[in-house]
């Protein structure tokens, strides 16, 4: 476990200095975040994928973070979404595991039910409900719709619940099969497990509902299940939502309790984002707007953490680093648009050169 520097005498780490979790070694503390690239087929990867990933990983993360994976074909936001619900899917990610690793640069996989929000086509599409004869039942801690357009849900049974965890599981189990070298569980952006915690989308009176304790319950016994498949030494993830930013909603001092049981339940890394249940949160462009939160987990939960969310300065990327308010920093939309931002960013702290096959041009 990484603790907030106390000694002035111990150099502060930076944004380039070396990072170990659970016996995995990063180069850097920079991570792609995981982002929806919504162009899969079947649950497989296309080239568009192998493209993407591969500039990526070209441009100097220490850790690529593949998108949201749906663990069952119900689980999916979107025809378009990657899946683990199958071996020819963990076989066909294995070919981008195996780039990855061809080039020396770790990968994670981020598994998720989208629960309310799934059965809706893809942003460029409008992002709502599918017609009837393109959708799929969707399901949630409660019959209560995400947003008008989105599909009504039906409220999931107990028995559904078990075999929502079974998928996470076996879906955890085939990207081990696959090589990835994290796993990181969904719980985060109003998808089913943050339904489950939210009092705004959990409005059950059964165990998995009402108390702080009920609407954890799944995530809980979720985390469970996947360290149980995971091998030893193998670092497990969680995004979480640390706040709904809407009244009544789920906020960070319920998130830190529950990184306290999660830490006990044998996970790593929080992940550290916001929003997702309610209207989209007000945030400033620009700012670090999570890495209150993540300083927050790190120092009371006393788990490693990583912010996400309005980072694009490497400056301000390595004074996350170096102040103690995070240990990984996981970019975006910077990523999106900038495969080769954390080259850029090394050459701006004067961190060291890009690959020798680059340093024809100026980052």
């Amino acid at each position: 476990m990484n603790v907030l520097l106390s000694d002035p005498a111990v150099p502060a780490p930076g944004l380039f200095s070396p990072f170990t979790i659970n016996g995995l070694s990063l180069g850097n503390r920079t991570v792609l975040s995981p982002m929806c690239q919504y162009s899969a087929v079947d649950g497989l990867p296309t080239a568009w994928h192998h493209a993407h990933y591969g500039a990526r990983l070209l441009g100097g993360v220490g850790l690529l973070m593949l998108e949201s994976t749906a663990i069952s074909a119900a689980g999916r936001i979107t025809h378009g979404c990657l899946g683990l619900w199958t071996d020819a899917q963990a076989a066909a990610l294995g070919t981008l595991v195996q780039t990855a690793h061809d080039l020396a640069v770790p990968i994670g996989v981020q598994i998720n039910h989208a629960g309310r929000k799934g059965s809706v086509h893809v942003p460029w599409h409008g992002g709502k409900g599918l017609p009837p004869e393109g959708a799929w039942p969707t399901l949630a801690p409660s019959a209560i719709e995400q947003a008008p357009g989105f599909p009504m849900p039906r409220e999931i049974t107990e028995s559904e619940i078990a075999g929502v965890i079974g998928d996470f599981a076996a879906a955890a189990q085939r990207a081990v099969r696959a090589g990835f070298d994290v796993v990181e569980v969904h719980v985060a952006h109003g998808y089913l497990l943050h339904q489950f915690i939210s009092p705004l989308s959990n409005h059950r009176t059964d165990g998995y509902g009402g108390s702080f304790d009920g609407r954890v319950r799944i995530v809980l016994e979720t985390l469970e299940a996947v360290r149980a498949v995971l091998p030893p030494g193998f670092p497990l993830f969680v995004r979480l939502s640390c706040s709904d930013g809407a009244p009544g909603g789920w906020e960070i001092d319920d998130s830190v309790r529950l990184a306290q049981a999660m830490r006990a339940r044998g996970v790593d890394l929080i992940d550290c984002t916001s929003g997702g249940i309610a209207a989209p949160l007000p945030r400033p462009a620009g700012l670090a707007f999570n890495a209150g939160a993540a300083a927050r987990v790190r120092s009371e939960a006393g788990l490693a953490t990583g912010s996400v969310g309005g980072i694009t300065d490497a400056r301000q990327a390595d004074a996350l680093i170096a102040s103690g308010q995070a240990d990984l920093v996981f970019l975006g939309r910077a990523l999106l648009g900038d495969p080769f931002w954390p080259l850029r960013a090394r050459s701006a702290l004067g961190a060291g050169l890009p690959p020798v096959q680059y340093q024809r041009t100026t980052f």
